[in-house]
């Protein structure tokens, strides 16, 4: 089983390169075109291409936390665990 460290490593180890060189804003609006063929895919009600675009989306969102050095793991743990725990 994969973490989402495990992930956003792979992820950087494929791509920062061309990131970097694309950058910030580039990528940022590549998530967001992945964003819009998710959309699609869920009007059109196509599980395969459903799951494709979700692991799309889920590629760049950590492309670009590694461009912007954010630890995407721990940003959920902290937004999201630590509330669950404390009973927010």
């Amino acid at each position: 089983m994969l973490t989402i460290k495990e992930v956003q490593k792979m992820m950087k180890s494929m791509f920062y390169e061309r990131d970097r060189s694309r950058g910030v804003y580039a990528t940022f609006t590549w998530l967001v075109e992945e964003v819009g063929e998710l959309a699609e895919a869920i009007l059109g009600n196509d599980i395969k291409s459903i799951q494709e675009e979700i692991a799309d989306v889920i590629a760049w969102t950590l492309s670009l936390a590694n461009l912007l050095d954010i630890d995407v793991e721990e940003a959920i743990k902290e937004k999201y665990y630590r509330n669950t725990v404390s009973g927010i």
